[in-house]
């Protein structure tokens, strides 16, 4: 085992070995690693021990990066464990956004951008009470030092417990959560505490932590590429300039009207002669050249800026301040985006959208790579490893490891049926029914749940309308934009169909395609329909673009891969453990396509036939052995 890597548990596996060894090496020499990690490989501990041994002994802090509420838990859980195991003493502190740990009633309606002004406005005019509690000037008050304290006291303390804790006391959670993250040596959060600038250089000044003595561990590091694209992508819509104007002319800033009329009336003119779901590229010196036609362009921006926070001392939110802030970031550099002007549809009505996109994730990510101590990236489909490094704007040097899956093959069969597809131009009415029959024989066949993801909710339902007659079982339809109760209610009652056995149809891209654990006899099957590939659009197309100027991978970085890494974190929900058995189906003709093929693991134990119910028959009952 790993010299000091703070393993805790009495087993440890082959490729988990490897990987505390790889990541150990990587933090004594400051450099990165960038891990494919398999479910079941316990890549969490892999991780942490090591970096947390390294930052006790060298005064380093180690962030665990991760987007997933339940990795927070699994990450505490862990870090319980070697405190139990080894006896050392170490600070933790949980995190996440500071709107969602706001004590203040009714913040979660807020836009993100309007809670900071309002969070902002509310401390200096002293109109909050959490705040006035936990803070005098620069001094905590006594009632904040002794939440402090008892938090303190705690094994280690997740983020719900510490903002019940606080406001059981009237006590604002973020400032206490500032307090103990200074005094921290991991610091458990959401990426944007890292990698969005304005977040990392507050809280850095706040706990007075440094970049170069952090080591950085991205959890589930497949999505940080998108991730930091949304998060360095800006919006200007119709729909927002309504609500700018409406609310200017609510609270009698006419001269302000007349702006925001004129900037409406720019944005008509780009639309003049488009029809629905028509696109074009607009050049960033147009748009501004036509906004300063109204005014000098940046002096028009300082104005709007000054009417949002007179708007926001009366309201929470403030729309003229979401056009200020695009204004602002539509300033911004012009290689690594691209702008676009879109034509939909919403509520019936055209909806006009100029849109300020990243393309290239590097931009943001590449100084924090080479600022920080040691990055170590991690998740079960990080191939190829190439791609992610190159994304990232990681170093030339670094480190890539592709571990092998811990589980045992034969506990899992892996099914292509090159038969129906989801191509765009070979979609009809034929194709759904024949996608229905395939995947309700499967789930027929399957003795308990099974899980069947599509590109697209429009194509599940297509598919609905037939396979509804066709399966016997019960079916669970996951729907857009779910709550956080709504999510847990609907897996905790197809959970209970384990014995009867019950249908999930989701979205390759949604709730319950990766992020969810459903080990045992919870699952059996996964199908995954098609391929989520992004419509071709003009941003599709400009990605394409993009990467092949940059890496001459234009088709595998800005098409290929990302989708097919979404089937594989489906098909990843059916075997979670070293004890689950399972089956995973691939349907679509293009699996078989070398194209496509080769995307597969190495490892991976493929049967190519369209005898999938036989096959099925057999995994599950050993005893109907037949030849293929």
């Amino acid at each position: 085992m790993e010299k000091d890597s703070l393993f805790p548990y009495e087993k440890i596996r082959k490729m988990q070995e490897d990987m505390l060894k790889d990541v150990g090496n990587a933090i004594r020499t400051g450099s990165n690693l960038i891990a494919h990690a398999p479910t079941g490989l316990g890549k969490t501990i892999a991780a942490i021990g090591p970096a947390l041994r390294y930052a006790i002994d060298n005064d380093k802090t180690v962030f665990f990066l991760t987007s997933r509420h339940t990795q927070h838990n699994i990450a505490i859980q862990t870090l319980a464990e070697i405190k139990r195991k080894h006896g050392i003493k170490f600070n933790v502190t949980d995190l996440i956004g500071k709107k969602w740990m706001c004590a203040m009633p009714g913040i979660e309606l807020m836009a993100s951008k309007d809670f900071a002004e309002y969070c902002k406005s509310s401390r200096e005019d002293d109109k909050c009470e959490f705040y006035s509690r936990t803070k005098k000037g620069s001094a905590i008050t006594a009632d904040a030092k002794k939440v402090l304290s008892d938090l303190k006291r705690m094994e280690i303390c997740s983020t719900e417990a510490l903002v019940q804790e606080c406001k059981d006391s009237k006590i604002c959670p973020y400032e206490i959560a500032m307090l103990l993250a200074a005094d921290s040596n991991v610091i458990i959060s959401d990426y944007n505490y890292i990698f969005n600038k304005n977040i990392r250089e507050n809280f850095f000044a706040r706990t007075k932590k440094e970049l170069e003595n952090c080591i950085i561990i991205i959890d589930e590091g497949h999505n940080l590429p998108g991730r930091i694209r949304d998060l360095a992508t800006e919006m200007l819509s119709s729909f927002i300039m309504k609500k700018a104007i409406k609310e200017a002319k609510t609270l009698n800033f006419s001269e302000t009207v007349k702006t925001l009329s004129m900037i409406q009336d720019i944005l008509n003119k780009y639309g003049e002669g488009m029809k629905i779901g028509a696109e074009k590229l607009i050049k960033k010196d147009d748009f501004v050249a036509r906004i300063s036609r109204i005014n000098d362009y940046e002096e028009l921006v300082n104005d709007l800026f000054e009417i949002c926070n007179k708007i926001r001392e009366s309201q929470k939110q403030s729309y003229v301040g979401s056009v200020a802030g695009f204004l602002q970031l539509w300033l911004g550099p012009e290689d690594g985006f691209v702008r676009i002007f879109s034509v939909s549809q919403f509520r019936n009505l055209p909806l006009l959208t100029l849109k300020n996109r990243c393309l290239d994730p590097s931009v943001i990510t590449k100084d924090v790579i080479s600022g920080a101590h040691s990055t170590i990236v991690m998740s079960g489909t990080l191939t190829p490893t190439d791609m992610y490094k190159s994304l990232l704007g990681f170093p030339e040097e670094t480190v890539e490891k592709e571990y092998e899956s811990p589980f045992m093959e034969e506990n899992k069969l892996t099914i292509v049926i090159p038969e129906t597809t989801t191509k765009f131009s070979m979609r009809n009415d034929a194709q759904f029914k024949r996608i229905a029959e395939i995947t309700s024989e499967i789930a027929n066949e399957v003795p308990g749940n099974s899980a069947i993801f599509f590109p697209s909710y429009d194509f599940r339902d297509k598919v609905y309308k037939h396979f509804y007659d066709m399966c016997r079982k019960t079916t669970f339809l996951e729907q857009p934009r779910m709550t956080k109760e709504e999510k847990t209610n609907f897996i905790e009652n197809f959970k209970e169909q384990e014995k009867a056995g019950a249908v999930l149809l989701g979205v390759a891209t949604g709730s319950f395609g990766e992020g969810i654990d459903l080990p045992g006899d919870f699952l059996k099957a996964v199908v995954v329909v098609g391929l989520p590939l992004n419509q071709p659009d003009l941003e599709t197309k400009e990605l394409i673009n993009y990467f092949n100027k940059k890496f001459s991978k234009g088709w595998d970085y800005g098409y290929i891969f990302p989708a097919f890494n979404k089937c594989l974190q489906n098909a990843g929900r059916c075997i979670r453990s070293e004890t689950d058995r399972g089956v995973v189906v691939f349907l679509d003709e293009r699996y078989v396509w070398p194209m496509y093929r080769r995307c597969f693991p190495q490892d991976s134990e493929i049967k190519v036939s369209r005898h999938y119910k036989e096959l099925i028959e057999e995994f599950f009952d050993p005893r109907q052995k037949r030849l293929f």
